[in-house]
């Protein structure tokens, strides 16, 4: 498999059409093949030109999947701060040391119920996309799993 290192500005909307994120000013710079990506927008991304733009829509399950319920659980309420409300977005950490962001979705007065599915999870989405640069990646770049230089890790 070839790994390209491609950077592009885009502009993410939502299935009514409002804008939930867009490049600023600079492009976002990728490794592809690692998974740094959505698999339905890395997929598209990898067979385009510099210069090339596209309006490219990503169904729900080659973004971040579908919304899960069984990705929801109640937790004591004394785990939370004082002031927490049902939208509120806290970072927590699972077993295996990853960390997740989980959404308040209840709250009453002996739990709260959070939702620990991508925040974007059950959407479909759509980009604008524009090509800024695309190359072939170094073996280096391979080997450690990420951008080296310009937009990249610098070591």
């Amino acid at each position: 498999m070839s790994h390209k290192v491609i950077a592009f500005h885009y502009e993410l909307r939502d299935g009514e059409g409002n804008v939930l994120d867009k490049s600023a000013g600079e492009p976002l710079t990728f490794l592809s093949g690692v998974g740094h990506l959505i698999p339905g927008l890395e997929s598209k991304l990898v067979e385009m030109a510099v210069g090339d733009k596209a309006t490219v829509t990503v169904v729900a399950a080659d973004a971040y999947g579908e919304h899960n319920p069984e990705f929801t659980a109640k937790v004591p309420r004394e785990n939370f701060p004082a002031e927490v409300e049902a939208g509120q977005q806290f970072q927590a950490q699972a077993d295996d040391g990853q960390v997740a962001i989980v959404t308040v979705t209840e709250v009453s007065d002996a739990e709260v119920t959070i939702d620990q599915n991508h925040p974007l999870a059950g959407m479909d989405l759509t980009f604008d996309v524009e090509i800024a640069t695309s190359r072939e990646a170094t073996q280096e770049e391979v080997d450690h799993g990420h951008v080296h230089g310009e937009g990249g890790v610098e070591h």
